[in-house]
């Protein structure tokens, strides 16, 4: 299945309810396994970004869907991508004319 990274930033609610944080992301594991995707890592981050997710998804579209079945919560605000391994790159550059 495809890798996403997703970077977070917690909304003002977010921050207010923090402690239900956990409670939450168990949640949202939860949601992924029901999408038939996978949450493989949670990061909390500094910076720019308050954590960073790793999924994997069977396309973007379901990546989507999930963003917004999380974002609905009003806790969060997502930017999601999909990542490329060493091999994947490496496959893409040599199919390059």
């Amino acid at each position: 299945m495809p890798t996403y990274i997703s970077l977070i930033r917690f909304t003002q609610k977010g921050m207010e309810g923090i402690k239900e944080g956990p409670a939450r992301l168990d949640r949202a594991k939860q949601v992924f396994r029901a999408a038939g995707a996978e949450l493989k890592a949670f990061y909390l981050v500094s910076g720019q970004y308050d954590a960073v997710v790793i999924s994997e998804a069977p396309n973007f579209e379901t990546v989507t869907r999930l963003s917004f079945a999380t974002g609905a919560g009003g806790n969060i605000r997502t930017e999601s991508m999909q990542a490329f391994t060493e091999e994947e790159h490496r496959k893409i550059i040599a199919t390059l004319p």
